[in-house]
């Protein structure tokens, strides 16, 4: 294509390259642009989207829910440990990746080359010295294309890739125990809220009749005030001893009024469910002393062995002494392989197909500089990684014994507080006996029933507290119930295999 400007003749590019040239401007166009904030609609199509992404495939409730039915929920549908199992998948995706760059390369190329004026060379006579008499001559057409098919393989970048997949083979394991970390930590925290849903439950009776008992005495109480058949002071202290029980059964029920929505939470139900008809089925329990028998030589052994925070940092410690090969690696010069097949359709090659090989050593003599002080870097991750090792060995230890002493202390306070349970509820049945006699006031019935709620609701939380220090004992001793696959094994099954679980610790016995 030739255009004249000022009686000079010009010959402009092909249309395939003003294709190209155009292409490129619309993209460097593109590149300049404002962010846009969120407007209200996305964010509320958004918000709608992930609730009904955490109410996908959920299970229904179809009845009142055993304990081992709610830690399965909690294992397969909490969003947290959802979040645990992805970022195990992405590790192990990074893994798969990293596998790959071990392979060699093998690259596809093609390009198009364009001048307005053809390359003209001269050349020179070797022996004289003197130009050459022969015209300038032409060796490359004006435009042209080429395209080769490349195989290189570096071995410096085969030894970089492999222990960097090493490396990653050990960050998949690390994501796994802190897996098994968010697990018990889960079980943990379902535990103590299943047993708060069943103080609830159990107490919720009591606490309306006990109210409506009160309300009674305290509106009489305010009669007789009125009427003014007594000392004004007496059936005003009367009434303050009613409201100081009102108020202490309005504090229990506001403790407890909370635990059915933390429970449902945990066990991933759906957003806004009515979690007021959640029901749980009472376990029958017994304290396990035997784990207080064990000897604690075989705990320690077992939680060393186990235990996933210690199981992490022998990871990072191998991690660290990987590095230091990748770093020694570094220092050796770079040896690749490389074979390709090109073509060309430059009109003045003879051969236009062709076939090249070749070798290539290759170092970075300034990399020796900086080499010392990597090789520094690289040992004192190593220490460091078997110092955070250390520490982390002596922080079990501590929390294995503590665990343990935690577990008898609560063990020691539940049967304490079941003692005085059973005590106030004696004393209750007997007060009212002597009220329907009529030989007791309604004050001495509405304040016993008051105290022997508050009885039974300290027994469920010592109960509960026994159950969390249990948790915690189990989980520094790697017994947490860690079933593989959990993500894909149907709700009975997974709820089956958490039984079996919890019966193994029930029976006070090490695997």
């Amino acid at each position: 294509m030739n255009i004249s400007i000022q009686g000079r003749s010009l010959r402009l590019p092909p249309l395939r390259l003003w294709g190209v040239i155009g292409a490129g401007a619309l993209l460097s166009g593109c590149a300049s642009f404002t962010a846009q904030p969120l407007s209200a609609d996305d964010i509320k199509t958004q918000v709608q989207a992930d609730r009904q992404t955490l109410a996908r495939d959920v299970a229904p409730v179809s009845g009142p829910v055993p304990l081992e039915e709610a830690i399965a929920r909690a294992i397969k549908y909490n969003a947290g440990q959802r979040l645990r199992a992805m970022e195990e998948a992405v590790a192990q995706g990074t893994y798969d990746v990293s596998t790959f760059d071990m392979l060699p390369k093998l690259v596809a190329s093609a390009g198009y080359r364009y001048r307005d004026k053809d390359l003209i060379t001269r050349s020179t006579d070797s022996v004289t010295g003197q130009p050459s008499l022969a015209h300038p001559y032409i060796s490359t057409d004006r435009d042209y294309t080429q395209s080769a098919l490349t195989l290189s393989w570096s071995l410096l970048d085969f030894g970089q890739s492999y222990y960097a997949a090493r490396q990653n083979a050990d960050r998949v394991r690390i994501a796994a125990e802190r897996r098994r970390k968010a697990i018990y930590t889960l079980v943990q925290d379902v535990r103590t809220a299943y047993w708060r849903v069943v103080a609830s439950q159990a107490l919720e009776s009591s606490l309306r009749s006990a109210r409506d008992q009160a309300e009674k005495a305290l509106a009489d109480a305010r009669k007789a005030e009125a009427e003014q058949l007594r000392s004004p002071l007496e059936p005003l202290r009367y009434q303050r001893q009613l409201l100081e029980n009102v108020r202490l059964l309005e504090a229990i029920q506001e403790e407890l009024s909370a635990s059915r929505i933390e429970l449902a939470s945990l066990m991933g139900l759906p957003p806004g469910m009515d979690t007021q008809n959640l029901r749980v089925v009472e376990p029958a329990f017994n304290p396990r002393p035997q784990w207080l028998e064990q000897p604690v030589e075989d705990l320690e052994a077992r939680a060393l062995m186990l235990n996933p925070d210690l199981r992490e940092s022998l990871y990072n410690a191998r991690i660290a002494q990987e590095e230091t090969k990748r770093v020694l690696l570094r220092m050796f010069p770079g040896l690749s392989f490389n074979y390709s097949l090109n073509k060309s359709n430059d009109s003045y090659l003879i051969n236009d197909h062709w076939r090249e090989a070749g070798v290539q050593v290759s170092f970075n003599l300034l990399s020796l500089l900086s080499a010392p002080q990597q090789w520094k870097l690289a040992k004192d991750g190593v220490s460091l990684a078997d110092q955070k090792r250390l520490a982390t060995q002596m922080a079990v230890l501590a929390q294995l014994h503590i665990a343990r002493l935690q577990f008898g202390n609560a063990m020691n306070q539940y049967q304490r507080a079941d003692e005085i349970a059973g005590v106030d509820q004696r004393i209750a049945r007997h007060v009212d006996n002597q009220v329907r006699a009529q030989k007791q006031a309604g004050l001495e019935q509405v304040s016993q029933q008051a105290g022997a709620i508050l009885s039974s609701l300290r027994r469920y939380q010592a109960l509960s507290n026994m159950q969390a220090a249990a948790a915690r004992l189990q989980a520094t001793l790697g017994l947490e119930p860690t079933i593989d696959g959990s993500d894909a094994m149907p709700l009975p099954e997974l709820t089956a295999a958490v039984a079996r679980g919890l019966s193994q610790w029930e029976s006070g016995k090490l695997p």
